[in-house]
């Protein structure tokens, strides 16, 4: 096993304080390295769809909480590319951290795919969640869940493992439960006393009337079953179908104010990222206009191109960009967010941003769905989505691949990763995740070559979070 699971050449990947989880990543990866399970005892080929299928490089990834991550890997493992990897990343992310991307949440993530792009760029999928239409009678009005219909985009455009799969493996996690993460019992930690007020949440996560404890088996029952349906009957039914009715049927217990016809128009697009020119043939892009959190990262990065030591005049004029964004002359307390990064052995890569609008959304749980309803952006505020990437504009290869979080300083993260990795003409990118005042974060992975020879290639997570960076070689 080599010892870039844990160190890239100057890139350092998050260390795992909880046994349970390091346990569980143990023997994941025992599967790592140049060879197959059946190689090392013996015994039938691996097939295609099954981790261990794929030997030597097959990619990296990484996350804000570890489980998420491994499930990634073990789809790059198995000859899924990197968009199945982001779907199977969200979908784990529901699990395990329904603080930040519940399958209420939405979002927008980045993709390069080939000749599935559009002219060789990233392209950009954005299923930002939507207010109601009316929020009259709601006192806590939900925002339409779009985390479902944006994956099912991205894998039915980019991806080639069946969404059905992907549903399975979530609905596996949920039925049969997974550790609770140190990630999730940070946010837990902040919202506890609310939380537990509903009934909904207080049975998933206040356990015998306790807040669950870190490595405690997190069992999520109604989850499950709601899984197991989309998985049978298709995503749309989370839309216009026997989900979509019990969505609206339990609103009014919740004072959500979702309505049949917000759940029809909750429709996720895919549409042009936002490019920047680079130095040495680089394209710099950030999600789109659309979403103000890939204007502020933009206007951070041509700050730092110009000065990579004006930290300050970056923030500043992310900050600036969004308030104009939005309207506003200055920009309130902003909520949380989540971000990962895949980058797969044919050189595709997705990043992607996901919200609940607020930590655990509305705080109030849809009636016998198990899943947490994110907040309405007419309610609350919405985060700066921030994500990045950097490909060669001849060959279209990527070069860097980062993820941003932390409130205010989320666009500041992703404009230095991509600023510092351009910089930097090494042989392996020297990108420093901590290099993000507070409380941003980044989520990163860089190459300076060719991505198939991962020896030019690093991944990390800021190691001030809870997350986890890995890949093969």
């Amino acid at each position: 096993m080599s010892d870039k699971m844990r160190m890239s050449g100057r890139f350092m990947a998050r260390r795992i304080a909880n046994p349970t989880l390091a346990v569980a990543l143990s023997l994941s990866l025992l599967t790592s390295g140049c060879t197959t399970v059946s190689g090392l005892f013996g015994g039938d080929k691996v097939t295609e769809g099954t981790p261990g299928f794929i030997t030597g490089f097959f990619g990296a990834v990484v996350s804000d909480e570890p489980q998420a991550t491994l499930a990634g890997r073990q789809v790059l493992s198995a000859g899924g590319n990197a968009a199945d990897a982001a779907a199977a990343i969200a979908l784990t992310l529901t699990v395990t951290l329904p603080s930040k991307a519940s399958l209420g949440a939405g979002g927008a993530c980045l993709v390069q795919n080939g000749d599935k792009g559009a002219r060789g760029v990233p392209d950009a999928v954005v299923f930002l969640s939507p207010a109601p239409a009316s929020s009259a009678g709601a006192d806590r009005p939900a925002a339409a869940p779009m985390l479902a219909r944006g994956l099912f985009l991205l894998n039915a455009r980019y991806g080639r493992t069946r969404f059905e799969t992907l549903l399975g493996g979530a609905e596996q996690m949920a039925r049969e439960g997974t550790p609770a993460s140190r990630a999730l019992l940070r946010d837990l930690a902040v919202v506890a006393g609310p939380l537990s007020a509903d009934p909904g949440a207080r049975a998933v996560f206040f356990p015998g009337g306790q807040q669950i404890a870190e490595g405690a088996r997190l069992v999520q029952p109604e989850l499950a079953a709601l899984y197991g349906q989309l998985r049978r009957a298709g995503v749309g039914d989370l839309y216009l179908g026997t989900i979509a009715q019990q969505l609206v049927a339990g609103s009014p217990q919740v004072g959500a104010g979702l309505t049949a016809a917000d759940l029809r128009a909750a429709l996720p697009r895919v549409t042009p990222a936002l490019l920047l020119d680079g130095p040495n043939d680089a394209t710099v892009a950030f999600l789109p206009d659309s979403v103000d959190g890939g204007l502020a990262a933009a206007a951070a990065y041509r700050v730092l191109a110009k000065n990579p030591s004006d930290i300050a005049g970056a923030k500043s004029s992310a900050l600036a960009a969004a308030a104009a964004a939005r309207g506003t002359a200055s920009l309130p307390q902003l909520p949380a967010s989540t971000s990962f990064a895949v980058l797969d052995r044919e050189g595709n890569a997705v990043t992607c941003a996901i919200t609940m609008g607020n930590l655990f959304g509305t705080g109030r749980m849809a009636p016998g769905t198990g899943m947490m309803l994110a907040a309405s952006p007419a309610w609350l505020p919405p985060p700066l989505l921030s994500a990045g990437m950097v490909t060669n504009r001849r060959s279209s290869a990527v070069r860097v691949v980062a993820g941003g979080s932390g409130q205010e300083n989320a666009p500041l993260a992703v404009a230095q990763a991509l600023a510092s990795s351009l910089a930097d003409t090494g042989r392996v990118a020297r990108i420093d995740p901590t290099a993000t005042p507070d409380p941003g974060r980044a989520n990163i992975i860089a190459c300076n070559g060719t991505v198939t020879s991962p020896e030019s290639c690093g991944w990390a997570t800021d190691p001030r979070g809870f997350g986890y960076a890995t890949g093969s070689n």
